[in-house]
């Protein structure tokens, strides 16, 4: 097993953010509560929660995930099912409407995957105390 200070493979990081995991060590979620990101991993110190503007790809990610399940429905309900595009209509609101609900949690962990495996995540440290 790796250890947290070591770079992990590329399926590593992968596999952990499909489980809501750290990226770094895999110790810890990343998930706090419902709609809430822990502020940094427990284990390994690794800063979840950056600067302003920092997860504006975690948005990016849900919001081209969303459009991209949305056009793979579509075109399965009408040329594969041949639904009525009316019906059709109502099931992608649907969707449209919970699922980047759902896929929330998974939008910040891929993220911060991405970005870990750009360029590692930063370190927690409570101001004046480096050892903590």
């Amino acid at each position: 097993m790796a250890l947290a200070d070591e770079p992990s493979s590329i399926w590593t990081t992968f596999s952990r953010s499909i489980r809501l995991l750290c990226p770094a060590c895999g110790r810890e979620s990343v998930v706090e509560r419902l709609f809430h990101i822990r502020h940094h991993c427990e284990s390994c110190r690794a800063l979840f929660k950056r600067e302003d503007g920092f997860f504006v790809g975690a948005i990016l990610a849900n919001v081209v995930t969303t459009e991209l399940v949305i056009l793979a429905i579509c075109f399965f309900s009408l040329l594969v099912l041949g639904i009525d595009y009316d019906r059709v209509l109502w099931v992608l609101f649907a969707v449209a409407v919970v699922f980047p609900l759902v896929f929330y949690h998974h939008s910040w962990s891929f993220w911060l995957a991405f970005d870990y495996t750009v360029e590692g995540l930063p370190k927690y440290w409570k101001r004046g105390r480096p050892d903590l």
